[in-house]
């Protein structure tokens, strides 16, 4: 009888034990390792684009024993005492607190269909129109763009001038090429000037801007050809949330009180 009540005394130990071996992923030199550094540590390879198989517990769990191992000699070695232990800790723990408020913030403010189908319109309604597929020679001073002109007139090709003595080294490589544009992509001189310009025709007079005399050619004038929502929508959400973001972040700032 009294073998049977050792063998039920055993039997609730053992039970009794089973949830908290359950909670931990391992128990190192007597002290439990939790399994739920394994599910954060899962969490944050999800994060960074790795996310996490049921074949990869086993290296979960050899990665957060090591840890415990090494800290466990750290703490040995009294490492958890020195300043620069203590001042690098309260860094991390700066950083994930101001991670997990950002974070709660996005989540409380998060951009809706509504919102990405407004900001669309408006992108749409300043790159509509018109688009032109314009050349250009910027020089320094005006005497240097009359001469071109000048040249112009008398047979010389514009790619030839462009790629010899047009200071923009980004289009004059391309004979002064600036593919695709809407007129708001320019500065207004540059634009107002190329506007009135038809298909093939070059701007009689050299175009000052802030960045000198440009000569300019229009190749091609067509619709504007904007892409659709649903293939920009992911990049408008990205742009409002961190607009809301930059906004939250300087409020608060506004409102501290920094001595």
């Amino acid at each position: 009888m009294k073998k049977h009540l050792l063998q039920a005394a055993a039997a609730v130990a053992l039970l009794a034990a089973l949830p908290a071996v359950a909670q931990n992923a391992a128990i190192v030199n007597g002290k439990p390792v939790p399994k739920a550094r394994m599910d954060v540590l899962a969490q944050q390879l999800a994060a960074a684009g790795r996310p996490v198989t049921a074949e990869m517990q086993g290296q979960l769990r050899e990665e957060v024993v090591a840890r415990e191992i090494f800290m466990q000699e750290a703490q040995k070695q009294g490492l958890d005492a020195t300043d620069d232990y203590k001042n690098q800790l309260e860094l991390a723990r700066q950083a994930i607190l101001i991670r997990q408020l950002f974070e709660n913030y996005r989540k409380a403010n998060a951009v809706s269909d509504a919102d990405a189908q407004a900001e669309y319109d408006k992108f749409a309604a300043a790159n509509g129109g018109k688009e032109y597929k314009a050349r250009h020679i910027l020089v320094e001073k005006e005497d240097q763009a009359q001469k071109i002109l000048a040249d112009l007139k008398k047979g010389a090709k514009f790619e030839d001038i462009a790629k010899k003595q047009s200071k923009d080294p980004g289009s004059g490589a391309n004979g002064g090429d600036l593919d695709w544009a809407a007129p708001a992509s320019f500065v207004p001189e540059f634009s107002e000037a190329m506007i009135k310009l038809k298909k093939g025709e070059t701007t009689p007079a050299p175009v000052k801007s802030q960045f000198g005399y440009h000569i300019i050619r229009v190749d091609d004038i067509r619709q504007a050809q904007l892409p659709k929502l649903e293939e920009v929508k992911p990049q408008i959400v990205q742009q409002l949330q961190q607009q809301r973001l930059q906004k939250y972040q300087e409020e608060l700032r506004a409102k501290a009180k920094v001595e």
